[in-house]
C-alpha cells in the first residue's frame, strides 16, 4: 500500500464517521424516520475503522478500537437523549461516561504506537472530538443554526487533523510497509 492509500483510506473512514454521526444528530434531533438506518451505518462505520488497522495490529487490537468507537456512538446517542429531554443530571452523567470512554480508545491507541501517539496527545485529540461533537449537539437542539453549521466545519476539521495524525504515525511505526 502506498503512503497516500493509507492517507486516503483514513481521511475517508473519519470523515464517514463524522458525516455519519451529523446525519444521526439531525435525524434524531427532528425524531426522523431514517434515525434507527442512519445509526445502524453510523456503527459500521466504527467496525470499517477497527477492520482497516487490523492488517497492522491484529484482529484483536482492531475488534477492541471498533468496540470501544460503538461504545463512543452509542453513548453519545445518550447524550442527545438526555440534552432532547432537557435532563442536565442524565446529560453529566453520560458526558462522564462518554469522557472515560474517549480516555479507553486514547489509551488503546496509545498503547499500539507510544512513540507516535503519546498518550497526552491522544486524550487531547479525543477530548477536543468530544467537545466539538457536543457543541454540534447542542446547537442543533436549541435551533441555532448558525453554530450548528459553525460546529460542524469545526468538528470536520478537526477529525482531518486526527486522521493525518493517525496515518503518521501508521506510517513512521511501519516504514517498509509503505511505499
Amino acid at each position: 500500500m502506498s503512503k497516500s492509500n493509507l492517507r486516503d483510506s483514513m481521511d475517508k473512514l473519519w470523515e464517514d464517521h463524522v458525516t455519519w454521526t451529523r446525519l444521526y444528530i439531525v435525524s434524531a434531533a427532528a425524531n426522523l424516520p431514517d434515525k434507527d438506518s442512519t445509526a445502524q451505518r453510523l456503527l459500521q462505520n466504527q467496525s470499517d475503522i477497527g477492520d482497516a488497522i487490523k492488517p497492522l495490529y491484529g484482529d484483536a487490537a482492531g475488534d477492541k478500537l471498533a468496540g470501544l468507537l460503538k461504545d463512543h456512538i452509542m453513548i453519545s446517542t445518550e447524550i442527545i437523549d438526555a440534552v432532547k429531554a432537557g435532563d442536565a443530571a442524565k446529560k453529566d452523567e453520560v458526558a462522564n461516561r462518554w469522557n472515560a470512554n474517549a480516555d479507553d480508545i486514547a489509551v488503546m491507541l496509545s498503547a499500539a504506537n507510544p512513540k507516535n501517539w503519546p498518550i497526552a496527545e491522544m486524550k487531547k485529540m479525543m477530548h477536543e472530538h468530544l467537545d466539538l461533537t457536543t457543541a454540534e449537539v447542542v446547537a442543533r437542539l436549541q435551533g441555532d443554526w448558525a453554530a450548528d453549521i459553525a460546529a460542524y466545519e469545526k468538528v470536520h476539521t478537526q477529525i482531518r487533523k486526527m486522521a493525518d495524525m493517525l496515518s503518521t504515525g501508521i506510517i513512521k511505526q511501519f516504514p517498509n510497509k509503505f511505499k
